[in-house]
């Protein structure tokens, strides 16, 4: 299981999910409306470090944070 914690306007609370890497993760995001629309244009990070590789695989306990382009910094 991971953690997935979504901030700014994503306006969703943390989740658990079961998955393997970060493509089956997007798989599962694309299913929640409010969520797939910030998809393409969010930052990724796992444990507090930025990641660009969908392909990076997940382990249980990993925490994935979805940063929108309006959390500013």
């Amino acid at each position: 299981m991971i953690s997935v914690e979504f901030l700014g306007p994503i306006g969703e609370n943390k989740m658990e999910l079961d998955v393997k890497n970060l493509t089956e993760l997007k798989e599962k995001l694309q299913g929640i409306e409010s969520i797939k629309k910030w998809l393409p244009m969010s930052a990724l990070a796992i444990n507090d470090v930025l990641v660009e590789d969908i392909n990076t695989p997940l382990k249980d306990g990993d925490k994935v944070v979805i940063l929108p382009p309006v959390c500013g910094g």
